[in-house]
C-alpha cells in the first residue's frame, strides 16, 4: 500500500474531467478553445457556467478521494502526502499527454478532506478576492497564500509543508497568468455572463 496509493492518487488526480465533459458533453476537445488548460476556468470561459461547475466540483473530489486512501485502505500514509499526487496527476495528466490544469481545486479539495475549516475559508477568500479583482487567477494565488499562512497557526508541521508546497506549486502554474496582469491583458470575470465564448 506504500506504493500503490500514491500511484492510485496519481491516476485519480489523472482524469481530465474537463476534457471528458468537453468531448461527451459538447463535442469539443477544449484544449483547442481558450487558453487550452484543462481546469475549470477554461471550461466556464469556453462551455458555460453549468460545465464548469461540473468540471470545478470533479477536479475538488478528486482530491478529496484521493485523500481519504490512507483512511479508506487504514494505510500508514499522510492524507496530505498521497493526496499531493493527485494533485501532480491533475497538472501532469497520464490521460492527456501530461498538459493538465493549474492546481488549484484539486489542491483544494485535498485541503477538504483534511480540513473542511480551512477549505470554507478559502472558499469565502476565492470569492471576495474575485469580486474585488475579478481575474480568477490572481484570486487562486491570494488564496493559495491565505491558505499557508492559516497553516502557521496550526502547529501541525506536514500541514505547513504541503499547503506551503502546493501554494508554490499554484503560484509557479499561474507565473504566464501573473505577467498578463502585469501587463494589462489577462482577461476579467464578465458577471452574469452566459454565453459560452471560444
Amino acid at each position: 500500500m506504500q506504493f500503490i496509493l500514491p500511484i492510485l492518487a496519481y491516476i485519480i488526480g489523472s482524469i481530465p474531467f474537463a476534457l471528458v465533459v468537453g468531448k461527451v458533453g459538447y463535442g469539443i476537445d477544449i484544449r483547442e478553445h481558450g487558453s487550452g488548460n484543462l481546469g475549470g476556468t477554461n471550461t466556464f470561459r469556453t462551455l458555460g457556467v453549468k460545465a464548469g461547475l461540473i468540471v470545478t466540483s470533479a477536479d475538488i473530489l478528486k482530491g478529496t478521494l484521493a485523500a481519504s486512501l490512507p483512511v479508506l485502505f487504514n494505510a500508514d500514509l499522510h492524507p496530505l502526502f498521497v493526496g499531493m499526487f493527485a494533485v501532480v496527476g491533475h497538472v501532469y495528466p497520464l490521460f492527456a499527454n501530461f498538459k493538465g490544469g493549474k492546481a488549484v481545486a484539486t489542491s483544494g479539495g485535498v485541503l477538504l478532506f483534511y480540513s473542511p475549516l480551512l477549505f470554507v475559508a478559502m472558499l469565502a477568500c476565492f470569492f471576495v478576492s474575485l469580486y474585488v479583482s475579478k481575474y480568477v487567477s490572481l484570486s487562486s494565488i491570494i488564496t493559495g497564500i491565505f491558505a499557508f499562512i492559516y497553516t502557521l497557526f496550526t502547529r501541525d508541521i506536514p500541514f505547513i509543508i504541503v499547503v506551503g508546497l502546493l501554494a508554490s506549486f499554484v503560484i509557479w502554474r499561474h507565473r504566464a497568468n501573473i505577467q498578463r496582469i502585469m501587463n494589462k491583458t489577462e482577461p476579467k470575470v464578465k458577471w452574469l455572463s452566459k454565453t459560452p465564448r471560444a
